[in-house]
């Protein structure tokens, strides 16, 4: 918004400092039960931002929803009517990412187990956070919008007798902007305004839907088409814990064995005395023949 008193900047900062706090509450369990981190965890955050900042438009946007006709001291049931259409959304999306990732620790791969717990604990401590400290964050901010304060400085909005006097910066932090006209709350979003009176009629058009349903079917006969074409592989190397020896391993096979050919193993399934220079001399005649 371009409301200085309503344009919830550190509201939004907010929600992504609660999903920065259930990475580090998540990483921090992890590491103190002894899980080991692998390279393949450090993608864990840019998940958890992602579902986190979703959680967080999900709770604004019931809040802004909820009845703003209450006076300040009916802050309880705004809060109460906000989890009440926000809580059960956010509970959901939550439960079906903790499942899947948790499923996923059933694989024999010890860095995707690692990943799939990382990522999983950290979706249920950004729930809890969504639902605590987010919620205690949006009470913080309405109280500031109610005795209409600045969103920088928190210091009250409002027409000065003295603000000809005073400099642009000052009328723009204090008094609300330069014209020394004071900010007066909006009513409705733009956004909110366009896709209800807008963007919902447009795609009620019969035409409109059919030519959605062609554009899917266009697109779901793409995407199957794409799963055919698609090439299965993975780097051996990020399947293992940083300290292993694997990973010197393939990173010399690569810079050195790369040009040649698949490798032919074999193996000798009987006990031999390899200390023997006979023994010795069968496998060098044998490796030989092979080549």
């Amino acid at each position: 918004r371009l409301s200085c008193i309503r344009n919830n900047v550190w509201l939004a900062c907010c929600g992504v400092i609660s999903a920065g706090l259930a990475v580090l509450s998540s990483f921090g369990l992890m590491l103190f039960c002894g899980v080991p981190f692998v390279v393949t965890v450090a993608n864990a955050p840019f998940l958890i931002l992602g579902v986190g900042v979703d959680d967080m438009f999900i709770m604004i946007a019931s809040w802004e929803q909820s009845s703003r006709k209450k006076e300040k001291s009916d802050v309880k049931s705004r809060l109460a009517e906000t989890y009440a259409e926000a809580a059960l959304s956010v509970t959901i999306t939550t439960l079906t990412d903790v499942l899947a990732f948790f499923i996923g620790t059933w694989t024999a791969f010890p860095s995707v187990r690692s990943f799939c717990l990382y990522t999983g604990t950290a979706f249920v401590f950004c729930y809890l956070y969504t639902i605590t400290f987010f919620g205690a964050i949006i009470v913080l901010n309405h109280k500031n919008e109610q005795e209409n304060r600045h969103w920088l400085t928190c210091m009250p909005v409002g027409v000065d007798e003295d603000q000809a006097e005073k400099s642009c910066l000052y009328n723009a932090c204090c008094i609300g902007s330069c014209s020394r006209q004071s900010s007066q709350p909006e009513s409705e979003h733009p956004m909110s305004i366009f896709f209800k009176k807008y963007y919902g009629p447009f795609f009620t058009n019969k035409w409109i839907k059919l030519l959605v349903v062609l554009l899917y079917g266009a697109y779901l006969g793409g995407s199957i088409y794409g799963c055919t074409q698609m090439k299965e592989g993975i780097n051996l190397r990020n399947l293992a814990s940083d300290d292993s020896y694997v990973i010197p391993y393939y990173d010399d096979n690569d810079k050195y064995f790369s040009a040649y050919g698949p490798r032919v193993m074999v193996v000798i399934t009987e006990s031999v005395d390899y200390w023997n220079e006979t023994v010795h001399l069968g496998i060098e005649n044998c490796t030989q023949n092979l080549e």
